[in-house]
């Protein structure tokens, strides 16, 4: 019949429209790519991985942040800016490399690191001679030394207590200036003719005496007085008020309450309590906030609630000082007082006074 299809014409009509198709959807396809920017295709053909939409921006870090201090503060905000290099301070600012040398410390720490052995034997004789050794030496030249001696005056409660007045330490500056703090730790018998010459100097003293009966008396115009005795811990509340003679502070509490940022000077006798109170300025990071220290350290007994045996009793006398030389503290006064009983430990050995006055300087006081 006419109407009837010819073989195979239909199917080649099929084969047409489904290459077209094809052919449109590829079309189609590669456009959608190219506007995207997408990569080519794989081989087989697929399309890939619809792309993610890109994230938020993160909010600034804190340290970033308009406003942000960039000077970690401790308890108390040190007024010295850090020098270059980054060795002040102790912190670091964003993006900025290391400081060079060794890390320094920031914040209350638990314990001090404790210096190897003097010798393999650990004994007494090894240890108390590198210390005596190492108190023996001076660390550091001053050439402008101020000194209280006995050859001044012949009472024994002369003590030569020293500061040095080199203009590259900056006392001498702030005396001039009447910027000058002195904080003076001890007791009411102690000789005071030194915080008298530096008050009359132009500094600001402040002597810590529990035996004073008020609370804050002043002397003169530079020179105060009060009642409380510098430790190496807080007392409570309640045995501070039935004991109003006997009231304790550690110095960074002392330094909160009085809105001190620095002391110049800290002049300390404190009959034995020296090594604990030191430990303590050591553990809560106080050093950074003085300039120069003067120490009368006592050999004759191990001190106020150091323990052990004698050879690592002095083992931890020896790594104390060690930290203050770790701390840029450097010795430029020793002083052997001969008037005391020549004991170490107990014991008539190594030649050894009971007592000396030792002076430090902090070489990056400014």
């Amino acid at each position: 019949m006419a109407w009837e299809r010819q073989p195979g014409r239909g199917c080649g009509a099929l084969h047409r429209c489904l290459l077209g198709a094809a052919l449109l959807l590829g079309l189609r396809l590669c456009a959608e790519l190219r506007r995207a920017g997408a990569q080519p295709p794989a081989r087989s053909g697929l399309p890939g991985p619809a792309p993610r939409p890109p994230e938020p921006p993160l909010p600034p870090a804190p340290a970033q942040r308009r406003g942000a201090s960039r000077r970690q503060v401790t308890y108390v905000r040190s007024g010295r800016r850090a020098p270059p290099g980054g060795g002040g301070s102790g912190t670091q600012e964003p993006g900025c490399c290391p400081p060079r040398g060794r890390p320094r410390r920031k914040g209350p720490r638990w314990h001090i690191d404790l210096q190897p052995w003097a010798g393999p034997a650990r004994s007494l004789d090894e240890e108390a001679l590198r210390f005596l050794r190492y108190i023996s030496t001076i660390q550091i030249a001053c050439d402008h030394v101020s000194t209280d001696s006995l050859a001044t005056d012949s009472s024994p409660s002369k003590k030569p207590w020293s500061v040095c007045l080199d203009d590259r330490f900056g006392l001498a500056h702030q005396i001039r200036n009447k910027q000058c703090r002195l904080y003076s730790l001890g007791l009411g018998s102690d000789d005071t003719h030194f915080e008298v010459g530096m008050a009359n100097d132009g500094c600001e003293v402040h002597r810590f005496d529990p035996t004073v009966k008020s609370a804050h008396v002043l002397e003169s115009e530079r020179f105060w007085y009060h009642r409380l005795s510098v430790d190496w811990r807080d007392s409570h509340p309640a045995v501070a008020a039935q004991k109003p003679y006997s009231n304790t502070r550690k110095l960074r509490t002392i330094l909160n309450e009085f809105g001190h940022h620095k002391i110049d000077v800290l002049k300390a006798d404190l009959e034995s309590a020296e090594w604990k109170v030191l430990e303590n300025l050591i553990l809560e990071d106080v050093l950074e906030q003085i300039g120069q220290l003067i120490f009368e350290i006592h050999l004759h007994w191990p001190g106020f609630e150091v323990s052990g045996s004698d050879s690592s009793v002095v083992r931890f006398w020896y790594s104390l000082l060690k930290e203050l030389e770790l701390q840029d503290f450097r010795l430029f006064h020793s002083y052997k007082d001969l008037s005391k009983p020549q004991l170490f430990l107990k014991k008539d050995i190594f030649n050894a006074s009971s007592c000396y006055t030792l002076s430090w300087v902090n070489t990056r006081w400014k």
